[in-house]
């Protein structure tokens, strides 16, 4: 059974350790070890969840059969522009479903404000497997962009989107 809940700044533990198994799981076989390190500092230590949360990241976890198992993040960016920042899981708990019902809770959260024309956009590695996921919920990619992000890291990405 598939459970969606809105995360607090309670949960930035278990956020970082689902991303601490997740996010180098999707990411090792497209970046280097140094940069998902990098990446994961940079995202995901403890003070930066916090200032996530803060500035308005909405923050959801998924479990499976009451096992946490993933996560996502959107945040509005403005009037009718949200940017969905985060959705990840733990490998074992891929192609039941989970990903989703993540996706459609974010969009839920989105849809709330009520906004006419809403977008939805997302950045996404142009080698992640993921493009084909967020294809099948009805994304489009709309530009490619190489975005600088310290240490001689950028990220390599597709800005995907979508109107809600």
């Amino acid at each position: 059974m598939i459970t969606i809940c809105p995360a607090t700044l309670a949960d930035v533990d278990l956020i970082r350790r689902l991303a601490e198994v997740a996010f180098p799981a999707t990411y090792r076989p497209i970046l280097s070890e140094a940069q998902i390190a990098y990446m994961m500092q940079w995202m995901y230590a403890p003070e930066r969840l916090v200032e996530q949360i803060h500035a308005g990241h909405h923050y959801l976890l998924a479990a499976w059969n009451g096992e946490p198992c993933g996560y996502c993040s959107i945040e509005r960016e403005g009037a009718g522009r949200y940017h969905l920042h985060k959705i990840y899981l733990l490998p074992e708990a891929q192609g039941k479903g989970i990903g989703k019902a993540l996706w459609q809770a974010a969009l839920i959260y989105a849809r709330s404000f009520g906004e006419p024309r809403a977008t939805l956009e997302l950045r996404v590695n142009r080698a992640n497997p993921a493009l084909g996921f967020y294809r099948h919920m009805g994304m489009q990619i709309l530009r490619s962009e190489d975005l600088p992000i310290g240490e001689g890291f950028s990220m390599n990405d597709y800005i995907m989107g979508m109107e809600l």
